[in-house]
């Protein structure tokens, strides 16, 4: 993580800092910052001409921001463009590093130069979910005084993580993942950008051009990480060109790691309900393997399963159910990696089974009435008639014994009143109970006809 940085300048003038390290001496991912917007790459669901954020910056009329999104897709280098385009004093400190005497520190700097010289300063907190609700609160007095423009960057969802009151005096957004098509464009211009190899003459061949935009996941970082060990690990041949072959490319990327924190638990656990949800289990078992690969607890995607079973498929198919209870129990035996065979197994059967939520629907409606409406006293003919004393009460009395009549059922009142909470599909097995309502429906109106 960054530490600490402490700007150098006199805050009497507008100079830029002086530079600690040459260019050379910077890594890669330094050196190839943006120095405007046209050289940043992707995010122009927020940057392009006529949206918010760029609209924000090109009139130099936001008071504090909050970016949120994946590593290596640009926060810093948004804040950065900011405080050059606007002339700010930039001051960046890190939600690890960070104490609470250095915030107020740098706000009093900030406030020094404000009155001397009228130049803002823009105070960058980078992960700022790592800041608790004490340092997160020092913020607010300076950011309505206009001490400070704030803007701060987090990995994590920030309405989880980010205190209410400065979301409140923040425009949010979120930043995602570059495409293939950013990152191919991020190290072609890097290769030929004189502040990336000037002394070096390399090519890419096309395969690991492809084989980098594709398994650096969207993290521009990554990529220039990569790019960087490639070439200065890779020796030139006679014509003094570094050739970078995909085998070259595939040994200067490590394993690639999944972006998976509590916004990845539950995104992820969502697409992989709604997929199975949706009957795609080819989706479901992507959704699954992401979430093994990352390290999710089994038992949660067990449970998940489960839940899923009787919400989702309910009667349409009655056996998911015990096929999900199963998988849960069997998960629980073996553990991994082979409970990823047992998992896949139930996510399957659940995605490729009839649909049918009627059972959860008929749930929630009668629980509504109880809750909201007349609560129904029990018809004295249901009620328990084995204790002493409850037949001169007249429970039980004139209650009919469905078993003693022909087809097992016996028409008369269960409710007390008129209500209809279960609904069967025709999906499934489900048919087949609706088929038999109908029929036992059919019997009571017979029956009030008789009367």
């Amino acid at each position: 993580m960054d530490s600490l940085f402490v700007e150098q300048q006199d805050i009497f003038t507008s100079e830029e800092p002086a530079q600690t390290k040459s260019p050379g001496e910077q890594p890669l991912a330094a050196r190839m910052r943006p120095m405007n917007f046209d050289e940043y790459v992707g995010q122009k669901h927020i940057l392009a001409e006529g949206k918010l954020l760029r609209r924000a910056i090109d009139s130099d009329s936001f008071t504090s921001l909050i970016l949120s999104g994946p590593p290596g897709v640009g926060k810093t280098s948004i804040a950065e463009l900011i405080a050059k385009m606007t002339n700010a004093a930039f001051i960046r400190l890190s939600g690890v590093a960070s104490s609470v005497g250095d915030i107020r520190n740098e706000i009093a700097t900030a406030i020094v130069r404000r009155k001397s010289s009228g130049r803002k300063t823009i105070l960058f907190i980078d992960e700022i979910h790592r800041f608790n609700r004490a340092q997160q609160d020092v913020l607010l007095p300076d950011i309505e005084n206009g001490n400070i423009r704030f803007i701060g960057a987090t990995t994590q969802n920030p309405f989880f993580y980010v205190n209410g009151p400065l979301l409140s005096r923040s425009l949010v957004f979120k930043l995602e993942a570059l495409s293939e098509e950013d990152i191919h464009s991020l190290i072609t211009r890097t290769i030929t950008d004189k502040r990336g190899f000037p002394d070096k003459k390399i090519k890419f061949q096309p395969e690991s051009l492809t084989f980098l935009s594709k398994s650096c996941e969207g993290d521009a970082r990554r990529a220039l990480n990569a790019i960087e060990i490639a070439v200065m690990t890779t020796k030139p041949d006679k014509k003094g060109i570094i050739n970078i072959s995909p085998e070259i490319a595939h040994e200067s990327i490590q394993e690639k790691p999944v972006e998976y924190g509590d916004d990845g638990h539950y995104d992820t656990a969502s697409a992989f309900i709604k997929s199975m949800r949706g009957s795609d289990p080819d989706a479901a078992v992507y959704w699954l393997a992401k979430m093994l690969h990352a390290g999710e607890d089994i038992r949660f995607i067990a449970r998940r399963i489960v839940i899923f079973a009787s919400e989702d498929v309910g009667n349409a198919d009655p056996r998911a159910i015990t096929v999900a209870l199963n998988a849960m129990q069997a998960v629980e035996m073996i553990g991994m990696p082979e409970a990823r065979i047992i998992l896949a197994q139930a996510v399957t059967y659940c995605a490729t089974a009839p649909k049918s939520n009627a059972s959860y629907m008929a749930v929630d409606a009668a629980l509504d009435d109880v809750k909201n409406e007349r609560v129904q006293a029990v018809p004295k003919h249901l009620r328990d008639s084995h204790y002493k004393g409850s037949k001169t009460m007249g429970h039980g009395e004139g209650y009919v014994y469905p078993h003693g009549k022909e087809g097992h059922f016996a028409v008369q009142e269960y409710l007390g009143v008129s209500k209809k909470y279960y609904a069967p599909s025709e999906n499934g097995y489900e048919s087949k109970i609706k088929e038999r309502i109908e029929y036992w429906d059919g019997l009571r109106k017979e029956n009030e006809g008789k009367g």
